[in-house]
């Protein structure tokens, strides 16, 4: 018997000021569905989220959601007006003995269910949304960019979740590796078009590639077709001095077939020019430590910056990786230590929080306006590294289309206004770039450009990011900010730091198992079992927890299921208390066996 799809979409059409965002478009999704939603920045991913949602109504079409199928959906702006704080928003849908839920969301995505909304930012919101989300555990989880305002580490925590669910997901993300990792059906939007194709995002690129070359073939075919009719019109009308208007209407039809293709928009033709050279030694940092208040940001760090060096600084929220580069650029006077900078340096800062972006100016004024970049006396023109453009061929350059460029900044995507901040950075020659979590919102497309502008850049960069992919692709160093002002210098990318960094932890352990192993050598003793690995003793130290926290859920669970009126009354909820409390009372099972076995073991050896 066939499964009906949990939320349905048909012939749904929808314009947005005018112009199309989607025709006919048709759709599905099925239980267990783990799909990833592609398409260039401003091609309507988000707006196809929220039509799927029910929170914009379509032109025409229909959505179909069978009776009691729950869709559950993260806001990028999610509205908290009527809440004291986070927490109470995010358990708003859920009884008393559900909290737990928002507790151990708020654990793996690191929030304060505490947290007062009104003094709560912009990050924390949306990390409150997805808790609110994922605690809620719809049958459908539409997600959109659930990793921006993550760090890497509850990036990781997110993505376990996703991998563990049997809930259906629709998700868009500008994170590679996220997308690879746990889709397995891809829907892709291209000029107002749907196509969707049952394997995952690492399967993407070449099923866009065929497609594009493909429709590159027969549009080639038609210009052919039309250029053979169009000839023949001429040189029959002269040989019979009549017309078979049959094959002119034929040649009409062509036409009119050919003239309504829309095109493929080409790349962003985006560019850097690192302009004068910098000094052969970038930055020098010698015995650095800051604090603000009891918060150690960096302790006795030594770090040298030689020009094309291209370094990340990863770690989690607010462990100060920002301040760390603004102490390096000289924005910030260390408490200790000295930062030395070299010569003829051209910066270029692109920040996370896009203050340089004015909402309510339109993009004409944003760039012609800009006091750097504007040219004087030419309200339309913009000095692009050295040369005047009109403003609106550089504005094409990023891919905005010219019915844009009147229209207020705050309109924008997230993503166009990414690529509005690259405009802005990009038309200034610069020989070190400071990015601060570009890659937010991007398109694939468009990250793969960045990259690739970054590759052939003559400057130095300095990059925070917390996309595991452009990471690789782009840093040659990595400074590793570990908290307590713990700030370690790795070679390579977030992988190479990944594989560097346990060899040493491990190191660590063994030179404390040796030195305790000299110190008893004289000792008579009985044959030992093998010490503690790292891994095994991390996880001696974490389960005591884990298993206090599995236990408190089973015990909320309980008291929620004695109401013995609870099977009558909430049947759907009795049986997802019921797979839940089966589901808790295994892992902890599973745990106390785990540390009983550990714990002996750390014993007799």
């Amino acid at each position: 018997m066939a499964v009906s799809p949990l939320l349905q979409l048909s012939g749904v059409s929808l314009t947005f000021g005018g112009e199309p965002v989607f025709d006919d478009l048709s759709l599905n999704v099925q239980p267990g569905d783990r799909v990833a939603l592609v398409g260039r920045n401003g091609s309507g991913k988000s707006t196809l989220l929220k039509v799927m949602a029910g929170l914009v109504e379509a032109d025409k079409g229909d959505r179909v959601v069978p009776l009691g199928t729950s869709v559950g959906y993260m806001e990028q702006d999610p509205d908290l007006s009527g809440y004291t704080t986070l927490g109470e928003f995010a358990a708003a849908n859920l009884d008393p003995s559900e909290m737990y839920r928002v507790e151990r969301a708020g654990e793996g995505l690191k929030f304060d269910p505490d947290r007062l909304v009104e003094t709560a930012s912009g990050g924390e919101r949306r990390r409150a949304a997805l808790a609110r989300l994922m605690a809620e555990e719809p049958e459908l989880m539409l997600l959109d960019e659930p990793t921006n305002h993550l760090d890497i580490e509850a990036i990781g925590w997110l993505e376990d979740e996703l991998k563990a669910t049997r809930r259906a997901f629709v998700l868009i993300s500008h994170d590679r590796r996220f997308l690879t990792e746990l889709t397995r059906a891809t829907l892709w939007i291209d000029r107002g078009q749907v196509r969707r194709q049952e394997k995952g995002f690492a399967e993407f690129e070449v099923w866009r590639d065929k497609a594009w070359e493909d429709e590159d073939m027969q549009r080639h075919k038609l210009d052919r077709k039309i250029k053979a009719e169009a000839r023949w019109a001429v040189e029959g009308i002269s040989a019979r001095r009549t017309r078979n208007q049959g094959r002119v209407r034929a040649l009409r039809d062509l036409r009119q077939e050919r003239s309504s293709q829309i095109r493929r928009q080409g790349p962003a033709a985006m560019a850097l020019s690192s302009g004068p050279k910098s000094g052969k030694k970038v930055i020098e940092a010698k015995g650095i430590s800051h604090a603000f208040g009891d918060k150690q940001i960096v302790r006795n760090l030594d770090l040298t910056i030689q020009r094309g060096d291209r370094i990340a600084f990863v770690g989690p929220n607010g462990v100060g990786k920002t301040t760390l580069i603004n102490i390096l650029m000289g924005e910030i006077t260390p408490d200790e230590g000295s930062v030395k900078l070299g010569t003829n340096l051209l910066p270029a800062i692109f920040d996370q929080s896009r203050a340089q972006l004015d909402g309510d100016v339109s993009l004409w004024d944003s760039l012609a306006g800009d006091k750097e970049i504007g040219v004087s006396g030419k309200a339309d023109q913009v000095m692009v590294r050295g040369e005047p453009r009109h403003v609106v061929g550089y504005l094409k350059d990023f891919l905005f289309d010219e019915r844009q460029v009147r229209a207020p900044v705050r309109s924008l995507s997230g993503g166009e206004k990414a690529r509005l901040l690259l405009a802005k950075i990009m038309a200034r020659e610069s020989n070190i770039l400071v990015l601060d979590e570009p890659t937010n919102d991007l398109d694939v497309e468009t990250l793969d450009l960045l990259q690739e502008l970054l590759d052939d850049y003559d400057g130095t960069v300095m990059l925070i990011s917390h996309d595991r992919d452009f990471l690789d692709r782009v840093a040659s160093t990595t400074v590793a900010m570990e908290g307590r002002g713990q700030a370690v210098v790795y070679a390579g990318g977030w992988s190479d730091y990944q594989a560097q960094k346990q060899p040493a932890a491990d190191a660590k352990v063994t030179e404390k198992a040796k030195a305790k192993k000299e110190a008893s050598r004289q000792a008579p003793t009985a044959e030992k079992a093998p010490l503690l690995s790292f891994t095994e003793k991390h996880r001696l130290e974490e389960l005591p927890a884990v298993i206090d926290r599995l236990g408190a859920e089973i015990a909320k669970l309980e008291v929620f299921m004695a109401d013995p009126d609870l099977f009558h009354k909430e049947p759907l909820k009795f049986k997802k208390a019921t797979e839940a409390l089966v589901e808790r009372q295994t892992a902890l099972s599973a745990a106390e066996e785990e540390w009983m076995e550990l714990e002996e073991k750390a014993e007799n050896g």
